[in-house]
Parts: C-alpha cells; sequence; structure tokens
C-alpha cells in the first residue's frame, strides 16, 4: 500500500514554522516504529495526525516532548527542530526536562493531581520557581480563563480537581499546560473519554487557545479532525503517507491511500 514517494510539503510560503520534523525514525528496541518522517507544525494552527491504530501517531506525539526517554531501549533518529533558535530537541546534550518547559501535553484521559483547583494550575508555575502570591494568582486565573473554565470555578479554587466532571477535569488539565506558557501543546486523544457536549466544549477551547500556542493533535476521530486542524498528516506503518492543507486533504487527498482512510474504505 504504501509507496516510495511520499508528499511533503512545506507549509504555505507565508507561513512561520514552530518546528519541523526532519527523517525522524524511531525505534522501541530493535522495532521501527517511525520511517523517516518528514513535516513542518506552522506556528498557532492546529496540526492533526490521523491513521489507523499503530500507525506512529501517538509514537510521532511523544518524540516532541521526549516521553520516550522514560523508557530504556528507546531511540532516535533524525532531528525535532523547534523554531526559531533550531534547536534539535532529540540532541543527547539537550535536556528532556527544558524541552518539558517548552512543550506541554494533554492527554487521553484527564489526570489532574489530587490537588486543589488552584493547586493544579499553580504547580508547574512553583516547579518553575515563582512563589510571589499576587502573580501565581493572577497567572492562575489567566490560564483558567484561557481554558473557558474561570466562571465555573472562581469560587471554588480551593476544592479537590477530581470533585470537577470530566469535560471540567481536561480542561483543567489544559489550564495547567497553558499556566507555563509552552510554545507548542500536544493534544493526544483528548475528547476520547469525553461526551458530546464535552467534546464540543474542548474543541472549541482549542480553536481558540491557537492563537497563543502552536498545536500537535492526535485524533481517530476524522470529523474532528476536520473540524479543529488547518493541516492534517496521515500516517499509515509508520511512514508519512500525506501532508497537507486539511480542507484541500479533506476534500481531494493527493494520494489514493488517504482516500481510502479517510472515506472508510480501509482502517
Amino acid at each position: 500500500m504504501v509507496t516510495d514517494t511520499i508528499d511533503r510539503p512545506a507549509a504555505t510560503p507565508a507561513a512561520v514554522n514552530k518546528a519541523e520534523v526532519k527523517n525522524l525514525s524511531f525505534y522501541y528496541g530493535d522495532f521501527k516504529s517511525l520511517k523517516s518522517v518528514s513535516m513542518p507544525i506552522e506556528e498557532h494552527k492546529v496540526t492533526a495526525l490521523i491513521g489507523p491504530s499503530g500507525c506512529g501517531k501517538s509514537t510521532l506525539l511523544r518524540c516532541f516532548n521526549r516521553m520516550h526517554d522514560l523508557y530504556p531501549g528507546n531511540r532516535y533518529e533524525g532531528e525535532i527542530n523547534l523554531l526559531p533558535d533550531n534547536v534539535n530537541i532529540l540532541a543527547k546534550d539537550v535536556d528532556p526536562i527544558e524541552v518539558r518547559m517548552r512543550i506541554g501535553m494533554v492527554f487521553q484521559k484527564p489526570n489532574p493531581f489530587p490537588k486543589s483547583i488552584y493547586d493544579n494550575v499553580a504547580y508547574g508555575l512553583r516547579v518553575r520557581g515563582l512563589r510571589n502570591k499576587s502573580e501565581l494568582d493572577d497567572r492562575v486565573e489567566q490560564a483558567l480563563k484561557g481554558a473557558a473554565l474561570w466562571d465555573e470555578v472562581k469560587n471554588r479554587l480551593d476544592e479537590v480537581a477530581f470533585a470537577m466532571s470530566g469535560g471540567q477535569q481536561q480542561r483543567l488539565c489544559i489550564a495547567r499546560a497553558l499556566a507555563t506558557e509552552p510554545e507548542l501543546l500536544l493534544f493526544d486523544e483528548p475528547t476520547s473519554a469525553l461526551d458530546p457536549i464535552a467534546t464540543g466544549s474542548i474543541e472549541e477551547l482549542i480553536q481558540s487557545i491557537r492563537a497563543k500556542v502552536s498545536i500537535l493533535i492526535v485524533t481517530h476521530n476524522m470529523q474532528q479532525a476536520a473540524r479543529v486542524s488547518d493541516y492534517t498528516a496521515y500516517m499509515y506503518l509508520g511512514e508519512l503517507i500525506e501532508f497537507g492543507d486539511t480542507k484541500q486533504m479533506f476534500m481531494k487527498p493527493k494520494r489514493r491511500e488517504t482516500e481510502d482512510y479517510i472515506t472508510g474504505r480501509f482502517g
């Protein structure tokens, strides 16, 4: 199904890229999970990763914040360059902790800490050394507003986060990520555990926060990819099959493999 010629267009000429993936391969031990993937991540845009289960979407996503470093036997080949300073975040001399300070992540299931709503959002700020109460209060409020959650929780910031609904917990996790002002925000199936109303809220939120942060999202939901993303990358068996403008790809994909997946004939 996969041919040797792979469409890897750059972003539009006027675009400014936040990151560039260059010939990235990734290995779980001896197994090659990603195969020479190259693609841009445009600044203040939403890029969606789509493809069948096991195609490498989440593996690629987790390369961006070096999560694979947490397990022995994993290794990278190639580069992910964070712009404009052109730092290869996969380089051995780059501290993964510093990478995670610049690149936030929201997981498939809400994972608030067993702390108050306030302390969840303030956690990363305190890790970075912020101690001033007034500044903490302001940053927590701004993050909660950015996650469209402030009006719902401003009078119960001392409550344990587990008392919130699932959708609220996921928005809290987004607020926690936004509080440290990341340059890139990763979403790994952020609505798969949520009901349709909460899913709609998260999708609206993604649309609003891209003015502040570049976004890379993994989703199995074709309709969601079409709704929220500016660019889409279709992956299969660890390879990037097609990358391009979302509207163009969903209306008239360049590759037959992409069309078969999007229309449901495959995957």
